[in-house]
């Protein structure tokens, strides 16, 4: 028995995990974006010790049409949640169930993220609850061999979940609490043995990241990059930031999760930091750098030459085809895109809207060559193999989709819009998704490659933005690379610096195209509110119908975006009336 002058240990006046009480919880939503998206079904369960205390669920009714591609993902639909409570009334019961126990979610921020907006909708406190992520405890207990990825769907057969997650919330959150049991039976072999141990485990730092605390030392604390290099002095990770010294001391802290990052801090001896007048010019070093170097923990932006291209074919009847260069042979083409999926999709969406031959055979304009194949059959190609069209009719296909590419777009959206609105007035909702996905891939290669191309072909541009403390940020633009870069303080005149930087400035050689990448990231620092155009050598102009006004197609998507898997919303054009009930 112990005396009552002994003072018991942190661990022994921590609850232990066998007997903590864990809500674990799950949503589905109408959207991704806790801001702009509302939840439609909230399920948890309650358990203690590996016991079930009680399990709660609700539809919730939106407020809002649920998208197909939810709904095909989810299987809940309007008529589902149709006369279902509201958050009013759901989210203050949820927090009743969950009162005083430890919140539990696999991917905690999304849920969490969800209730919190919810809440403060609701104009509630959000009450304190401890969070435990399923997702963050997995990759800190399982190794890369027992299991591919930390998904649910993955982690819940490994630990032989009794429950299957089908993106219903009650089943995913008791697939979550067979996941939760089975990842605290590995932690109680590692010595984790109460919630605070918990907490400690999650957000670990190794010794080996404490002992490296002494790279960051002397680093300058404005913006720039920074490379982290081995005994060898080989580049092992280069990012930037707008403050050096403060972000290099984040590897080795708490917030640093990223296993591959620890690995690397392990083999890091020094850093490196580059200095530069704004984080516009840090941005731009960062990619050249990457791009040079392959740094073999960077996994952005290290292979720009893997860029694809559409290209039109010099042929006598063109097709399309995907290339790994663009050659000056007179071609069209369409790009940079960012992979073969992308370029494909392109490619598909262009066959389904203009009927260009698909086959790779070589025709000639002096004779047929075969018969035709069933996409002539079908409408989907003129067949001028057989000559079901004429050279001149089939150049000027062939031109619609080459002045689409460069100019206005419309001649080659239009024919997929009306296909799109046939299939929302019959109700075919699922195939006028990916109509309206290859409207979207087309328009957004489109538009990148026109405000690529826009920039690039001004010879020299001068921007200036203001640096938020009076002075400027000052960037001399050619041909769509960062020439020089410069930084004029609160009280000194800014054009004499200009001067400066132009007369220093890069040469650049036209015969080589800048990196994309590069150009972007220049395109959206003018983008910016508050930057000027100082001068320009030429009229930088966007074509007056291009792609980059359809901005419906552009805002909120994603690349390779499917049914089961995107969850942006289509506009309902026909809807079926409510029956009306009759006495």
């Amino acid at each position: 028995m112990r005396s009552s002058a002994e003072q018991l240990s942190l661990d022994e006046l921590s609850e232990p995990l066998r007997t903590t009480t864990f809500v674990i919880v799950d949503l589905e939503t109408t959207g991704g974006a806790a801001n702009g998206d509302a939840i439609t079904e909230i399920g948890a369960v309650k358990v203690r010790g590996g016991e079930v205390l009680g399990e709660f669920q609700t539809l919730v009714d939106p407020g809002r049409p649920i998208d197909p591609f939810v709904s095909v993902l989810t299987g809940i639909t309007d008529s589902m949640v149709c006369g279902s409570p509201g958050i009013g009334a759901t989210v203050p019961a949820f927090l009743e169930f969950a009162h005083g126990s430890v919140l539990v979610a696999h991917n905690a921020p999304f849920d969490v993220g969800f209730l919190k907006s919810a809440c403060a909708q609701l104009a509630l406190p959000w009450p304190a609850f401890a969070v435990v992520d399923t997702a963050v405890l997995a990759r800190r207990v399982l190794t890369r061999d027992e299991v591919p990825n930390c998904k649910l769907a993955t982690l819940a057969p490994f630990f032989h979940a009794q429950t299957m997650p089908t993106h219903r919330a009650l089943d995913d959150a008791r697939a979550t609490v067979d996941v939760l049991h089975g990842l605290i039976g590995r932690l109680g072999n590692l010595g984790v043995h109460s919630l605070p141990e918990l907490k400690a485990f999650t957000a670990q730092v190794s010794e080996a990241q404490r002992r490296k605390r002494r790279l960051a030392d002397g680093l300058p604390a404005g913006p720039g990059v920074y490379i982290f290099r081995d005994a060898q002095g080989r580049p092992l990770y280069v990012g930037t930031s707008r403050n050096l010294r403060a972000r290099v001391r984040q590897y080795f802290v708490a917030s640093e999760t990223r296993s591959r990052m620890g690995e690397m801090i392990g083999l890091a001896e020094r850093v490196d930091p580059i200095p530069c007048a704004h984080a516009l010019e840090a941005q731009v070093r960062e990619l050249r750098l990457i791009a040079a170097h392959k740094p073999r923990y960077n996994r952005r932006s290290k292979f720009p030459e893997r860029s694809v291209w559409l290209k039109l074919t010099v042929e006598p009847y063109p097709r399309l085809s995907v290339v790994r260069v663009r050659r000056d042979d007179g071609g069209s083409y369409l790009g940079p895109l960012r992979s073969q999926r992308q370029a494909e999709a392109v490619r598909d969406a262009i066959h389904d809207a203009v009927p260009l031959r698909q086959c790779s055979d070589r025709l000639s304009l002096r004779r047929f060559v075969r018969a035709a194949c069933v996409l002539a059959g079908i409408g989907r190609c003129q067949a001028p193999c057989e000559g079901g069209t004429s050279p001149q009719q089939y150049a000027a296909l062939v031109g619609l989709v080459a002045s689409a590419w460069i100019g206005d777009v419309r001649p080659l959206v239009e024919p997929l819009e009306r296909k799109l609105a046939t299939l929302a007035e019959s109700q075919r909702y699922e195939q006028a998704g990916v109509v309206r996905d290859r409207i979207a891939t087309v328009v957004r290669a489109c538009a990148r490659m026109q405000r690529l191309s826009s920039l690039q072909s001004v010879a020299e541009l001068v921007a200036a933005r203001p640096d938020g403390d009076g002075g400027w940020e000052l960037s001399v633009i050619r041909s769509g690379r960062l020439a020089a870069a410069g930084h004029a303080a609160r009280g000194v005149p800014p054009w004499p610096v200009i001067d400066a930087l132009r007369a220093t400035a890069d040469v650049v050689d036209e015969s080589t195209a800048p990196l994309a990448e590069e150009t972007e990231c220049i395109l959206r620092w003018l983008e910016e509110p508050g930057t000027r155009l100082a001068d320009a050598s030429d009229a930088w102009t966007m074509p007056a119908f291009g792609a980059g006004g359809l901005r419906s197609y552009l805002a909120g998507s994603r690349e390779g975006a499917d049914p089961f898997a995107d969850r942006r919303r289509l506009p309902v054009v026909s809807r079926p009336a409510r029956p009306k009930l009759t006495a």
